[in-house]
């Protein structure tokens, strides 16, 4: 049962420790809780301490850890400049600082629910993701925050209330509801709903008070009923009635088209049982005492909700031919449904079997997102993605294997082909729904078993990006095709543009070497990326070349270069030193020709990175001090040991292709591991070898790409 708060119920006093009295709190939260109070002291904002202290009672009714609570106290000082980063870390850790961090990228969630121009920045959304993925009680916590802001704004202005409900049912609540956190979804669109609907919110509020009393009184007599009758079988449970929420109330009505008097859950009731076999017993002893109604009945054990939700449903006439509505679900059932994601935050490890299952299952459509959005440049489709999948309008389908895809409301055959693989996506001729070929236009079904006709040579129309003709309705499918098209012509313009490029060189007799200076002033990462800018015409080469001609001796790399001493076994210099013990870094795996950055390790010497390297940006955040110059001395001799990452469609000799490129290239593979997945007849291919440089290794990524059948190799 959703349990009403303390602090939503009466007026508590301000002070620290009183307010914590009224929460069962372990020994060690209270301790959390009275460090993370003793960094905030020096603030004296009433609005703060009233903010924070309900954001624990919150999060404390969600049974979280005492570093969430510390967290979740913490954040009204940290969002208003109150506290720094640097304090939290050095006196209650860099989890909780780390957590801090999350909740603060968690706010690019209210920009969603705002957007409407396209102008939210697409590196924004991905950094929300992995903060959403990395630590999820990130992402309890800001809902826990939105409810507080929620209330807040009773008082306010009709257009604040209103701008805060909007975000709140729109981005927020469909957001508890995917994570299965049922205490706070609830709660959401209460507050939601009271703002955006006064006047209904009111009016179904007052047809419920005036029959509380009689309803409750029921509610007393049916409850006792059921008891004796699973008492009586030897069932044993806990039977209570449960509240209604207004928001689900009006959501029935309008669905249904039913007036108040004719809904079936007014009088609702819950069953809550220790096994999974009993809440069958208990159906069938319900069942068998009271008539129900076979139109309201679910069973959500068997086929579970989208965010894991598991429960029988049913609705019976009791005393008097009133309709009943009862839930029958087990405990841990019970405590998922209220809990979701942050029931896994209950146990300790071990402490419950599969726990991790629920857990896995309710973020895996954050992990699907990640798989596929490094593809996408554009803001609005990410966004646009994001809030689909966030919402609660989903169809289920199935494949002739039985494996089954939640897709968006309105889906296609080609969205289908796409959320299985880009490659089946691509190569799509047509489809099957139970068998019967069906148009790409067809609109998708819950229940629809559907088959995806491929050809080894088919590829995208550039019809199907066209939105009038009804093709493909999820911002994925059209994202992946836009990426194809997008590589089909860098690949032409990629030989255009170094045609040109060739030419002039050869006329000003320049090598590609005297380029290098000023490619990063054209903002580009590595000549390639500058040769398609020539051939699609981005680029003026005469305005690139003069600048060549002009200006070299503004660029460092030049000046670097005449300077450079002889480097250690790694050929790598420290800036204003020399040589020194340095290493590569596994994370990122640097070869000459990247543009590389040192860190100052504790008893390793220098670990080289990437200066794109995610894992060094992170690691200099907590310690700049450790950074330190570092170059690419004139006496490489090495070789340096990359991964790849080879996706391929799998065929008869795809392996001989690929090991003869190596060998042509002279490349030595250290270890290979090749994975196959059947269903979509794609092998993957996860490889460490050996290159002398990053010329090398942009050589031979290049012929891996050219190969018949591979549609992606790339370093790791």
């Amino acid at each position: 049962m959703v349990a009403t708060r303390q602090s939503h119920q009466a007026q508590l006093p301000l002070e620290f420790d009183a307010r914590l009295n009224f929460l069962q709190l372990t020994t060690d939260q209270r301790e959390w809780l009275n460090r993370a109070y003793a960094l905030c002291s020096t603030d004296e904002s009433t609005e703060h301490l009233n903010n924070a202290i309900e954001m624990v009672e919150i999060l404390a009714d969600l049974n979280f850890d005492s570093e969430s609570l510390a967290t979740a106290f913490l954040t009204p000082y940290f969002v208003s400049g109150s506290i720094s980063l640097e304090v939290v870390e050095e006196h209650l850790g860099s989890n909780v600082s780390l957590l801090l961090q999350g909740v603060e990228k968690m706010e690019t969630i209210s920009t969603l629910a705002h957007q409407s121009s396209g102008k939210v920045q697409v590196d924004n959304i991905r950094r929300m993701l992995l903060a959403m993925v990395e630590d999820v009680r990130a992402v309890v916590i800001k809902l826990a925050e939105q409810i507080c802001h929620l209330r807040a704004v009773k008082n306010a202005s009709e257009e604040e209330r209103v701008i805060a409900a909007k975000s709140a049912a729109n981005t927020f609540a469909p957001l508890a509801n995917r994570l299965g956190i049922g205490q706070l979804k609830w709660e959401l669109e209460d507050l939601s709903f009271r703002y955006l609907r006064p006047d209904t919110y009111k009016s179904i509020a007052k047809k419920l008070a005036d029959k509380r009393l009689d309803r409750e009184a029921y509610m007393e007599n049916m409850v006792n009923l059921v008891s004796q009758k699973l008492a009586d079988a030897g069932i044993k449970a806990q039977v209570y009635g449960r509240p209604k929420h207004i928001y689900s109330i009006y959501k029935k009505m309008s669905q249904k088209g039913y007036e108040f008097e004719q809904l079936f859950d007014i009088r609702a009731m819950r069953i809550v049982v220790d096994e999974l076999q009993d809440c069958y017993g208990a159906l069938g002893i319900v069942h068998t005492n009271w008539k129900h109604l076979n139109k309201e009945f679910d069973d959500y054990i068997a086929t579970p909700k989208q965010n894991g939700y598991q429960s029988i449903h049913t609705v019976v006439f009791g005393p008097e031919g009133k309709t009943v509505e009862i839930q029958i679900r087990t405990e841990a059932m019970h405590q998922d449904a209220e809990l979701g994601v942050a029931a896994h935050w209950m146990y300790k490890e071990g402490a419950l079997p599969g726990r991790n299952s629920g857990y896995e299952q309710k973020i895996s459509w954050l992990r699907k997102l990640l798989q596929w959005q490094e593809e996408v440049v554009d803001a609005t489709e990410l966004a646009d993605e994001l809030k689909n999948q966030v919402v609660e309008d989903r169809v289920y389908v199935f494949t002739p294997k039985g494996d089954i895809f939640d897709l968006p409301l309105g889906a296609t055959p080609l969205d289908f082909a796409y959320y299985i693989h880009s490659n089946v996506g691509h190569r799509c001729i047509g489809a099957k729904v139970f068998g019967k070929i069906v148009p790409f236009t067809y609109t998708l079904k819950t229940g629809d078993q559907v088959e995806i006709l491929t050809q080894k040579n088919a590829a995208p129309s550039r019809d199907w990006l066209n939105p009038s003709l009804g093709y493909i309705h999820s911002s994925r499918a059209r994202s992946k095709i836009h990426h194809w098209f997008k590589q089909l012509d860098r690949d032409k313009n990629l030989q255009a543009g170094k045609e040109i490029l060739d030419n002039q060189l050869q006329k000003l007799d320049l090598t590609y070497k005297d380029l290098e200076p000023a490619i990063a002033r054209f903002n580009f990462k590595e000549l390639d990326d500058l040769m398609v800018a020539i051939g699609a015409g981005d680029v003026r080469i005469n305005q690139f070349l003069n600048y060549v001609q002009d200006k070299p001796e503004e660029t460092p790399k030049l000046k670097i270069a005449t300077k450079r001493t002889k480097g250690d076994k790694n050929a790598v210099v420290v800036d204003g030193v020399g040589s020194l013990m340095s290493h590569m870094a596994k994370c990122c795996q640097p070869v000459p020709g990247d543009e590389i950055v040192g860190y100052i390790t504790q008893g390793r010497g220098i670990a080289v990175h990437r200066a794109d390297c995610d894992s060094f940006a992170h690691i200099t955040d907590k310690h700049p001090e450790r950074e330190i110059a570092v170059s690419w001395s004139d006496d490489v001799k090495a070789s340096y040991a990359i991964d790849l990452k080879i996706e391929a469609h799998d065929r008869q000799g795809l392996i001989r292709d690929i090991s003869s490129v190596l060998a042509n290239e002279k490349v030595n593979v250290l270890n290979m591991n090749v994975q196959t997945q059947d269903a979509q007849n794609v092998a993957m291919f996860m490889m460490k070898v050996e290159v002398d440089d990053l010329s090398a290794t942009n050589r031979l990524l290049t012929k891996l790409n050219q190969i018949e059948g591979v549609f992606d190799a790339k370093r790791q």
